[in-house]
């Protein structure tokens, strides 16, 4: 049954059948094939995953951060970030980045970051005399800070799987997102100084910094206030994800009072799109998970893990380099719910911390956003630049460095975020 539940994924994956529908009709195909249960069992395991109450902080935060990012506020946010660093080398490329760090305490999603920013940076980087493969895959690497920044889908997906706490995998994800905007910053910085970019005029405005400031700090105290009401006990996520569509809203309607009905109505669909598609995928996760536990995949792989690598730190490094690989070539959400299952039961057999098995999970998965052939971050960077996906992945390699280096040194102590 598993043997042809692996040969029907890959083979529908490389006809580019969406992942989604993938896993559902792979997962189909093996059990016709084995005859043992009900093709029933593939519907009854899909919405059995569904009838779960956190599940429900995914659509109010993914729409919360629709709201936020619409309108007036992604503007301040962005004009905020560039009055900052925009003077120093390599500046406008670290507008970007600083850019993705924000935006993603609103967002959540490294897709919707790189789309956003993406299309209101990259042209004007090109104008400045920035080479747009390097503004694509700046674009397209910064973009992964989003996913580590409370909100974050994936940490609420690996929740899903791990039953970890979900207050605990954002505080977690906070100090690594930090550490990668640092490190792309100094991508930019080091970029431009070799290759002597464009270095803007603007002298510093403090006056017009703190307007700015003031004008986004609605959006900046977005990720502290659901880190202070999951962590202290104040709510549960779900709860959590409704005060934020709430502020959202209260943004929206009283602070900028730029929120029309249309503009609500709009992020109604495109959250319940983007929720639909990521349900899907849950769905589908559930029955391959199902079939995997049944058949003992997860203790089997443990327990070849343990008898063949032996040392903990073998066994973490084999498992960085499995997601580095799957993020290659499946999307970030089904690559959490597919590995997690079979990671976490490893992870606890070396008495590796959980928590830091999600971050690491995250961390290295998103590197995959950006790397091809499915880099999800860097056909929309490269299509908004409108240079080819070649070019762009000529410039992503300190970005890479910069990636892995972070990942590894998060896993290995991870005394520095529990």
């Amino acid at each position: 049954m598993i043997t042809v539940l692996v040969f029907a994924f890959f083979g529908l994956l490389a006809l580019a059948i969406p992942v989604a529908h993938v896993l559902v009709m792979a997962s189909g195909a093996a059990i016709i094939y084995s005859q043992e249960f009900p093709v029933m069992l593939v519907a009854q395991q899909m919405v059995n995953q569904t009838l779960s109450f956190p599940m429900l902080a995914l659509p109010f935060f993914i729409l919360s951060g629709s709201l936020m990012m619409s309108g007036e506020l992604g503007e301040k946010l962005i004009g905020f970030a560039t009055e900052l660093v925009q003077r120093f080398r390599g500046g406008l490329g670290s507008v970007t980045v600083l850019g993705s760090c924000v935006f993603g305490g609103v967002s959540g999603s490294a897709v919707a970051d790189a789309t956003a920013l993406g299309g209101m940076l990259i042209p004007w980087q090109i104008r400045e005399g920035y080479p747009a493969g390097f503004t694509a895959a700046n674009n397209s690497a910064a973009a992964s800070i989003a996913i580590l920044i409370p909100p974050s889908i994936p940490f609420i997906l690996y929740s899903l799987v791990s039953n970890v706490s979900i207050a605990d995998l954002f505080v977690a994800g906070v100090l690594p997102g930090l550490a990668l905007t640092a490190g792309f910053t100094g991508v930019c910085n080091i970029s431009a100084r070799m290759r002597d970019f464009p270095m803007t005029k603007t002298p510093f405005d403090a006056k017009k910094c703190k307007s700015l400031f003031i004008g986004a700090l609605p959006a900046l105290v977005m990720p502290f206030m659901i880190l202070v009401l999951l962590r202290f006990g104040f709510a549960t996520p779900t709860e959590v994800s409704v005060v934020a569509v709430f502020y959202a809203m209260f943004a929206g309607f009283v602070i900028y009072r730029d929120m029309t009905i249309k503009r609500f109505l709009n992020s109604l669909i495109a959250a319940g799109v983007a929720t639909g598609v990521v349900m899907l995928v849950i769905m589908g996760s559930a029955v391959v998970g199902w079939m995997m536990t049944y058949a003992q995949v997860p203790q089997l792989f443990a327990a070849w893990c343990l008898a063949t690598l032996k040392d903990p730190w073998l066994i973490i490094m084999a498992m960085i380099v499995i997601m580095l690989i799957a993020g290659m070539f499946i999307d970030l959400p089904a690559a959490i719910l597919l590995l997690g299952p079979i990671f976490v039961p490893l992870s606890e057999a070396i008495h590796f911390d959980l928590t830091t098995l999600g971050l690491t999970m995250v961390l290295t998965l998103a590197i995959g956003l950006y790397t091809p052939p499915v880099g999800t971050t860097l056909f929309i960077s490269s299509s908004i630049a409108r240079v080819s996906i070649l070019k762009a992945s000529k410039e992503l390699f300190p970005f890479y460095a910069v990636a892995l280096g972070t990942t590894l040194l998060f896993a290995y102590i991870p005394s520095l975020t529990l």
